[in-house]
């Protein structure tokens, strides 16, 4: 039988887009009418985490929902030397393709990083598209803040993270998500559906090489902090509080420093808002994109 995830896939495209300067194929997904919103997942998951979100935006927006090179159905290039400078040219180079002269940009974990870089290009006008809102969802955006899992710190290890890629399977990736999620949620069919969204094409061999944008935050945290503070485009964060990676001690770094930004506390959600409250998510994204 297909399973919704592979449905999810298959209702998609593979489109190439020249990122870095070689091109790659990239899965997107596009539904929708209206203003163009863009959706950008976490680590180690997939588009596919915005499904049960999608179905309430897309009776509003456009949507692109895309794939970053290495996770879901993209594709995955071995021994390759990852970084979020090149997912921003990935969804630039997708922009571009779609003919996007704006955008609302909603992102969640690593993709939050990758918008922050994406504000940064905004802030030095070296990007054609106009980002219109920000809407961002548990995520490091402090990188002096963010409490990586143990497995995550293992991955980074120069000699560990190569052995851990080699022995992943779908036991270990359960037991290092179990605790990202809250006390309560069962998250059996969501951790499954992100090691299908890893192995696919053998992708879990390259989660050492993933995981590098930890190290990535920390050495542009000056660029990307001062992006996302000092732009003046409506700002919304929707924070799961029970997260213990980017959770609760995130949420108040954000009310301090950006204090007329909108920030949706959810008491009883972990790390995957999209996962653990879709139907709170799509209202909350909504309404701040009626409200603008």
């Amino acid at each position: 039988m297909t399973t919704d995830i592979e449905k999810w896939w298959a209702d998609g495209d593979l489109v190439p887009l020249t990122v870095a300067g070689v091109q790659r194929e990239v899965f997107v997904r596009r539904i929708g009418r209206g203003p163009v919103m863009t959706l950008l997942h976490g680590f180690p998951s997939s588009s596919y985490d915005w499904a049960r979100v999608v179905p309430a935006l897309a009776a509003h927006h456009t949507l692109l929902v895309p794939d970053f090179l290495g996770f879901g159905a993209s594709e995955k290039p071995s021994a390759h030397d990852y970084s979020i400078h090149e997912q921003a040219d990935l969804v630039a180079a997708l922009w571009q393709r779609e003919a996007v002269t704006s955008t609302r940009l909603v992102a969640h974990d690593f993709g939050t990083t990758v918008a922050q870089e994406l504000l940064a290009r905004a802030a030095d006008r070296s990007s054609t598209t106009e980002i219109t809102s920000l809407t961002l969802l548990n995520g490091g955006i402090y990188p002096e803040l963010h409490r990586p899992e143990p497995a995550q710190s293992a991955l980074l290890d120069p000699e560990l993270g190569p052995q851990i890629s080699a022995s992943l399977d779908a036991e270990l990736m359960a037991a290092a998500l179990a605790p990202t999620f809250a006390e309560g949620y069962d998250s059996t069919t969501d951790v499954a559906d992100i090691w299908k969204s890893v192995s696919r094409g053998d992708g879990h061999l390259n989660s050492h090489l993933l995981i590098r944008y930890i190290t990535d935050r920390i050495t542009h945290r000056d660029r990307w902090v001062h992006a996302m503070e000092t732009s003046d485009l409506p700002k919304t964060f929707i924070w799961g509080l029970r997260d213990p990676i980017s959770g609760a001690h995130m949420a108040e770094r954000i009310a301090e420093r950006m204090p007329d930004a909108a920030l949706h506390a959810l008491t009883d959600v972990g790390h995957w808002p999209p996962l653990e409250a879709p139907r709170r998510v799509a209202s909350l994204i909504l309404a701040t994109a009626e409200s603008e």
